[in-house]
């Protein structure tokens, strides 16, 4: 870490001694002094994924907190530089920790959910296939007709139209409206499954 050396700036040791006494605003003083440079070598030692503002201001704050700490004489841009580096070599190593669990563990939970989910989706869909079949026969025969004719026989929207003597725009239209009807019935029927399992 390249640390040009402190030459006792009195306005910084003053502030500090002032700080010490119990007056917290003289800290102002020191976070203009150091804070851009504090930023800057943050920015250039930073990895992706850490914020180096948000190093910055925790390593402000640390500063402030332990300053009873801090040597009057010494060279205070070293002193709020090591805790820098401290609290970057923490967020870094957590950064790790998390990288290394998703690396060991990710592909493990994953292949698990995708089971599970598998399962309960094969089980659902059977169950939503049931009720949408009994939905379906609950249709009168001219509604079922048109569900017949677009999914079973697979003919073409301009056929039915011209089968049923309706422009095209009311064959969407009415097939639309079955839509609606079937998912209905198949989420009533399902929700009323539920509560009675």
């Amino acid at each position: 870490m390249s640390i040009s050396k402190n030459q006792n700036d009195n306005g910084i040791q003053d502030a500090i001694s002032q700080v010490q006494a119990g007056d917290r605003t003289a800290f102002a003083v020191v976070v203009r002094k150091y804070e851009r440079r504090l930023r800057a070598w943050l920015a250039t030692h930073a990895p992706p994924g850490i914020d180096p503002d948000e190093i910055a201001q925790r390593s402000f704050v640390t500063a402030y907190s332990n300053l009873e700490e801090f040597e009057p004489g010494t060279n205070f841009q070293a002193w709020l530089f090591a805790i820098a580096k401290f609290q970057l070599k923490t967020d870094v190593t957590r950064l790790r920790r998390i990288a290394d669990y998703h690396t060991r563990y990710a592909p493990d939970l994953l292949r698990r959910e995708l089971e599970l989910r598998s399962e309960t989706d094969a089980i659902d869909e059977s169950d939503w296939l049931i009720h949408l079949k009994q939905c379906v026969d609950q249709l009168g025969e001219h509604l079922r007709q048109f569900v017949i004719w677009r999914y079973t026989d697979e003919i073409t929207l301009e056929e039915m139209a011209h089968r049923s003597d309706r422009s095209i725009s009311a064959v969407k239209k009415q097939l639309w409206k079955i839509r609606r009807k079937l998912q209905g019935c198949v989420e009533q029927r399902l929700s009323g499954q539920g509560e009675s399992a």
